[in-house]
């Protein structure tokens, strides 16, 4: 991490050490005014950072703005900085968006980027939910999310907030070495479809010291991730730290090298999940995860592998899952859940799950719907230390 650390800062320490700082580039000079449209200034300004050859910030300052839409585009010639000290705001009907397929803020190819600030991206997502149809409908509406990142490297956010997004928070596509930290995501518990960070086809993403109330996957992980590394992030409310759903797409790529520790689970409807679609062409491996030192509050599912996945009845269960999970670790999980199963380990028919270990799970029922118990099938973990419910007590007959 330390390495990481160094690879994200050098280029702008040493043009400190030169006696430069950052150029400054503040939207106000091109025209940006508070509660009035800034596509134009913030795209100048981004323009004219981006070609400098020395380290530059571009500034949006304190107060609202108004943004419809834009995309924000490397390579660059030296570092850059969006430093967001006040609130950017999107149109509240998402019809109003010049380029329907397109999401409110898309940044792409950049190396070394870092957004800061203390600001607000406010996707103003309200009216968008009341509208959202797409878990039955399939021809559903496109709806943008906040900020779209592809084919970043060597970058940072910090000290940003993305509020209210319509669709996903932030989408991490085809990125590498990129850390959130102090990164916040708050939206309402019944607002559809708004993960707080989605990472794939993605490698070295580390979410850090991370905040997140949203209502659907706090961080959701997609195919070709790999070494995704989840430290000290408060999740809730939310459906928890997801890897998929996967198995629709028949070239979907492995996930290797997840690492979530040191994390607090609240009043979600998930903690630790892994899912998978039966009946569904993918083969691809899911191997090295790890979970460990993880606080359940409340929580319905905390922990869940579900290789039967198959919201609103979109599938047919007679044909299991081909995606194989192994080398998992779980570790030192404790709290309270909200359903009396408090484990469930259901893998594949097809490909049964191999190399699970389990230690130290001490997790009591906070509910009166019966004795808490656990669900294991196609599954024989190995077990360290105390478990509290007893795990996988039916696996003999179920797997």
């Amino acid at each position: 991490m330390a390495l990481k650390f160094t690879l994200l800062v050098l280029p702008l320490l040493a043009h400190i050490v030169n006696g430069q700082g950052p150029a400054t580039f503040d939207i106000g000079k091109y025209g940006g005014k508070p509660n009035a449209n800034i596509d134009q200034a913030l795209s100048s300004a981004w323009k004219e950072a981006c070609a400098a050859t020395t380290p530059s910030t571009v500034v949006v300052p304190k107060g609202t703005f108004l943004l419809n839409q834009l995309t924000l585009a490397g390579p660059c010639k030296a570092p850059i900085e969006l430093q967001v000290q006040g609130t950017i705001r999107a149109p509240s009907d998402y019809t109003l968006l010049p380029d329907k397929n397109a999401e409110w803020i898309t940044i792409n190819y950049v190396d070394h980027l870092t957004i800061s600030g203390g600001g607000v991206f406010d996707g103003q997502g309200k009216e968008a939910w009341a509208k959202n149809d797409c878990g039955k409908n399939p021809k559903c509406v496109k709806l943008p999310l906040n900020l779209s990142f592809n084919f970043i490297t060597n970058s940072i956010v910090r000290d940003v907030t993305s509020q209210d997004s319509k669709n996903f928070h932030v989408n991490v596509i085809g990125c590498k070495n990129v850390t959130f930290q102090q990164f916040t995501v708050s939206a309402p518990a019944d607002s559809i479809n708004t993960d707080g960070i989605h990472v794939a086809k993605s490698e070295g993403i580390s979410v850090l010291d991370t905040v997140i109330k949203t209502g659907d996957d706090c961080i959701s992980i997609g195919d070709g991730m790999k070494e995704l590394h989840i430290e000290r992030v408060s999740c809730g409310p939310g459906h928890g730290i997801s890897v998929g759903s996967l198995g629709k797409g028949a070239t979907e790529e492995d996930v290797a090298g997840i690492y979530v520790k040191n994390c607090t689970f609240t009043d979600t409807q998930n903690g630790i999940r892994v899912k998978t679609w039966p009946s569904a062409p993918a083969k691809l491996q899911i191997t090295d995860l790890h979970y460990e030192d993880i606080i359940m509050n409340n929580v319905e599912n905390p922990i869940i592998i579900d290789q039967e996945y198959c919201p609103w009845n979109q599938c047919k269960l007679d044909s299991p899952s081909l995606i194989k999970i192994s080398k998992m670790t779980v570790k030192n999980i404790k709290g309270t859940a909200a359903n009396p199963v408090a484990v469930s380990l259901v893998c594949s028919k097809a490909a049964p799950c191999e190399n699970v270990e389990v230690g130290d799970v001490d997790l009591a029922y906070s509910g009166n719907q019966g004795p808490i118990s656990t669900k294991c099938s196609n599954v024989k973990p190995t077990f360290v230390g105390k478990q509290n419910p007893p795990i996988c007590a039916n696996a003999a007959q179920s797997s």
